[in-house]
């Protein structure tokens, strides 16, 4: 169940990010670790996008879900901790077996489509990312990344259209 009423004591403030924190966690790790392929980083952004949460929740204005408005600050610290020139540099491949995950191991199936998925263009991945792991609808989604329902739906058709050529071993990519 989501809450979205704004609470403007620190107390309040304090009791809505342990909230948060306990309800969130796990799967803000995983996104957090999808973008950063790194566990180490992820936790390190993880930290660094709940204190943003506690500083920044006198900002939230209940137009969206704090699932949302969490994922827009988990989201764009991810971004920034990928700018950094010490990250550019240090180049790290992914693999969807890597992915912290609570539920028990996926099939083939769902190992090879994670695996694909990993290699979309960012743009591409994360509107997929968001959609079946976070479960965000379009608009959500486009909250979250700064964009409009309608890029978003453009960016989920390209992602498809790459999706199908990367399991069909068409993966321009590859060569």
């Amino acid at each position: 169940m989501e809450t979205s009423i704004t609470m403007t004591g620190e107390s309040d403030r304090t009791e809505a990010v342990n909230r948060m924190v306990i309800q969130y966690e796990k799967e803000m790790l995983k996104l957090c670790y999808v973008y950063l392929r790194d566990i180490h980083l992820a936790q390190e952004a993880l930290q660094e996008s709940f204190l943003k949460a506690y500083t920044r929740y006198h900002t939230y204005r209940g137009e969206s879900s704090e699932k949302t408005w969490l994922t827009h600050i988990v989201v764009n610290t991810c971004k920034d901790f990928r700018r950094s020139a010490w990250f550019r540099r240090r180049g790290s491949e992914l693999c969807a077996d890597q992915i912290p995950d609570a539920v028990p191991p996926p099939d083939e199936a769902h190992m090879d489509l994670m695996n694909a998925v990993m290699k979309l263009p960012v743009k591409n991945r994360e509107v997929i990312l968001l959609k079946y792991q976070q479960g965000m609808n379009n608009e959500e989604i486009a909250g979250v990344l700064g964009l409009t329902p309608m890029a978003v739906s453009k960016r989920m058709r390209q992602a498809y259209a790459r999706l199908r050529d990367v399991l069909e071993g068409d993966d321009p990519n590859d060569e």
